[in-house]
């Protein structure tokens, strides 16, 4: 599945998958090889703690892109170091959207962004 910035008409990754599950969204990227798609982590309810992530355990840097619930982009992470402890969103995210680092230039805060 695709995901592609609406607001630019633009495509950001070709592959995306879903991380509904506490258990996905737990494990994340964690222990992964560096990706070729990105990872969509769906929260429970929308809210700026619960979209907070770490990168323990994660042995690449990576983009991060945190939406709304309308996948509207709410704050942006660019280059997160592995090992990092902690960052929260500025602003309440129901969708943490980690990606290939690089990718998260083609996403501005406001953008709307679009994956099934």
């Amino acid at each position: 599945m695709p995901l592609e910035n609406k607001t630019k008409g633009k495509m950001i990754i070709r592959k995306a998958k879903l991380a509904k599950t506490s258990a996905q969204r737990m494990r994340g990227l964690m222990f992964s090889r560096r990706p070729d798609y990105a990872l969509i982590l769906c929260m429970p309810r929308e809210s700026r703690l619960g979209a907070a992530i770490h990168m323990l355990f994660v042995f690449y840097p990576i983009d991060v892109l945190f939406l709304n619930s309308k996948k509207q982009v709410v704050d942006k992470a660019l280059g997160l170091r592995p090992f990092a402890l902690n960052y929260a969103p500025k602003r309440a995210a129901k969708y943490v959207v980690e990606l290939p680092e690089g990718l998260g230039k083609k996403a501005r805060i406001g953008d709307l962004l679009d994956f099934p």
